[in-house]
């Protein structure tokens, strides 16, 4: 018999989620932030507790910058 375990990996809720008083969608939700903002903030907020914290930072960047084009569009500039 093997020694290997199956260890439960919660796919809705897992480690790195539970870091925080407060969850990101719970802050997002409160904030009423748009879907780029709230992505933006996701990202920042863990940044490098499952990736690499540059990745994550620049993903956090590519929201923004998406929600600045958005605003920039709507303004007509």
């Amino acid at each position: 018999m093997s020694d290997f375990k199956i260890t439960e990996i919660n796919p809705v809720n897992p480690q790195h989620y539970n870091k925080y008083n407060i969850e990101p969608w719970d802050a997002i939700a409160d904030w009423g932030l748009n879907f780029d903002r709230g992505s933006a903030v996701k990202y920042i907020v863990r940044a490098g507790d499952k990736d690499d914290y540059v990745q994550d930072m620049k993903k956090a960047i590519a929201f923004i910058e998406h929600d600045i084009a958005k605003h920039l569009e709507k303004e007509g500039l």
